[in-house]
């Protein structure tokens, strides 16, 4: 059986469980409305990105 030797320290444990934390989602603004968006993202509110027009959104 895979049973283990020696016990996991409270170090050993919490430096492993570092990367578990939740982190905040980044918003960025939109250059044409000012809506927050995420970045390297459609915005939602008027369709555009880069400061072009990709799709017609419906009112």
């Amino acid at each position: 059986m895979a049973v283990p030797k020696k016990r996991t320290s409270k170090v050993r444990r919490d430096k492993r469980r570092t990367h578990d934390a939740l982190k905040a989602p980044v918003f960025s603004v939109c250059s044409k409305c000012g809506e927050a968006k995420r970045p390297h993202h459609i915005c939602g509110k008027c369709g555009t990105y880069d400061g072009k027009q990709v799709i017609e959104v419906k009112e």
